[in-house]
């Protein structure tokens, strides 16, 4: 859940001043309404009854039965629970993980999109399009049968998370003057690197809790070691990314660019969340700096083509998911031809599904926000709290009163 706080510090100071509080209200947004889409309908979908592409469309998750029963005092002939862990806690612990999938989606399309079609995507993805690619996987569907191999969430979260902002950014466009035709880009400057960076301080300590908790059970001894063998991988993993990104990003983008290797300690991580768990430290150094590569690569594609993602999401999460359940071939017995099935039905699926909803909400109410409220910013436009008041032009209230007006 605190990682949550690590992505909003994290966007918040890599966007313009004046779309700051904006990138707070959605992240505290989104994880409320992730915890609801997934309480009504995600978690039953993605673990209760599993056939081969779904779970149950029941209404809303309730505790395990034997639970109940034993919660209410039991009886002698009541069967206690079977499970290796509370049903409770297992949805609490898969809820934060897909409140983690909407947080990757909300920096990639900050500063023009509209503040409540935001939030229905959100539940969208969270209560639906999520819990499927979690059903077949993690719910024991047709590519868990297949031998598909994610620890922690390499595709079933970070990926998942890539596509659907990658879908959201090309529907949405660039923000204005980002990629002015017939001249250079034009590179918006972050309102507060140091926040930023605390952003990256925050999330590389709550993917310990990421990676390491998936480890679900700490009952026997060996389960209490190979915890710590994670941990060690998923630092290293991450400090790797980094500095691979670091030198790449001088070859590629031919700057020192922070943000860019802030976001290859990030690749770093998620690419150690598809398989953490090998003795061999040295293989984690791998790992790490083919995430921080193919990261930085990436941001320098997408820039290419004017693809206009205000974080780096995309090639954090979804370059860095991708390579980490492909590596994982390299560091456990998964099978090279299985990895790749899943992680094309799921980017498949999750592109299509996330572009048929960004559409349609284009269609009917309208994804992006308007010009003018686009060069106020959305704080004093949208909300009417400036992040940063000392700083704000005087201009940016009259532009907002005007576009209320």
């Amino acid at each position: 859940m605190w990682m949550c706080a690590g992505f909003t510090m994290l966007e918040a100071g890599s966007v313009s001043a004046r779309n700051a509080s904006t990138i707070c209200l959605k992240n505290v947004g989104l994880y409320a309404v992730a915890s609801l889409a997934y309480f009504a309908l995600g978690y039953n979908l993605m673990y209760v009854d599993v056939d081969q592409w779904a779970g149950t469309f029941a209404i809303p998750y309730e505790i395990d039965a034997a639970e109940a029963v034993l919660l209410a005092g039991g009886n002698e002939t009541a069967p206690l629970p079977t499970a290796d862990y509370a049903s409770g806690a297992d949805w609490f612990f898969q809820m934060v993980f897909v409140a983690t999938t909407a947080s990757i989606l909300s920096g990639a399309i900050a500063e023009r999109v509209k503040l409540w079609v935001f939030m229905v995507f959100v539940a969208v993805l969270c209560g639906l399009i999520y819990p499927l690619v979690g059903a077949w996987t993690w719910g024991g569907g047709w590519l868990r049968a297949m031998g598909f191999q994610d620890f922690a969430g390499g595709t079933v979260v970070h990926s998942t998370g890539g596509w659907a902002a990658l879908a959201g950014v090309l529907v949405m466009g660039p923000r204005e003057g980002r990629f002015p035709r017939g001249r250079p880009q034009r590179r918006i400057p972050a309102s507060n690197v140091p926040l930023a960076t605390l952003g990256i301080f925050i999330l590389w300590m709550g993917w310990f809790g990421f990676n390491a908790g998936s480890q679900l059970r700490f009952a026997e001894p060996a389960e209490a070691v190979r915890v710590s063998v994670i941990l060690i991988n998923t630092n290293l993993a991450a400090a790797c990314g980094l500095v691979a990104s670091f030198v790449v990003s001088r070859v590629v983008l031919r700057r020192t660019e922070l943000l860019g290797i802030l976001n290859g300690a990030i690749a770093g991580l998620v690419a150690s969340a598809a398989g953490p768990d090998f003795i061999d430290h040295r293989l984690a150094l791998v790992v790490g700096l083919g995430a921080g590569t193919v990261c930085t690569l990436g941001m320098a594609v997408l820039e290419w083509m004017g693809v206009d993602d205000v974080v780096g999401a995309v090639p954090a999460h979804l370059a860095g998911g991708v390579w980490g359940s492909m590596i994982v071939c390299l560091t456990t017995d998964a099978q090279p031809a299985v990895q790749f099935i899943g992680i094309a039905s799921v980017g498949l699926f999750v592109f299509m599904a996330s572009m048929a909803t960004w559409i349609l909400l284009e269609w009917t109410v309208g994804v992006r926000v308007s010009h003018a409220v686009e060069t106020a910013g959305q704080d004093a436009a949208e909300l009417g709290v400036v992040a940063y008041p000392d700083f704000a032009p005087r201009s940016t209230a009259r532009v907002a009163e005007h576009d209320h007006a």
